[in-house]
C-alpha cells in the first residue's frame, strides 16, 4: 500500500464523545480538504488519522487507548504514516 500523492492525500477521522466532537471532526476534515485530503472509511487506507475524543468520559478514553494500540501496529506495518 502506498501513500497518496500530494494532491490525493487520504484522511480517516475517528470521533468519540458528544455531538460537539462530531461537529469538530467534520470541521477538521473540511479544513484539510483544500490541502488535498479526502476522507476514507478505514485507517488502513489513510495517510493521516485524526482521533477526536472526549477526555471527560472514561469509556471514550478507554476506546481511544485501545484504538491507539491498533494504530501503532498499523503505523509500524506501513512504514510510519502520520497520526494525530
Amino acid at each position: 500500500m502506498t501513500l497518496g500523492t500530494p494532491n490525493t492525500r487520504k484522511l480517516h477521522v475517528v470521533t468519540h464523545g458528544c455531538q460537539m466532537n462530531v461537529y469538530d471532526s467534520a470541521r477538521m476534515a473540511d479544513l484539510l480538504a483544500p490541502l488535498g485530503y479526502t476522507t476514507v472509511d478505514a485507517p488502513e487506507g489513510a495517510d493521516m488519522v485524526i482521533m477526536n475524543t472526549c477526555h471527560i468520559r472514561e469509556r471514550a478514553a478507554d476506546k481511544v487507548f485501545s484504538a491507539l494500540g491498533r494504530l501503532r501496529v498499523l503505523k509500524e506495518e506501513t512504514g510510519g504514516r502520520m497520526m494525530i
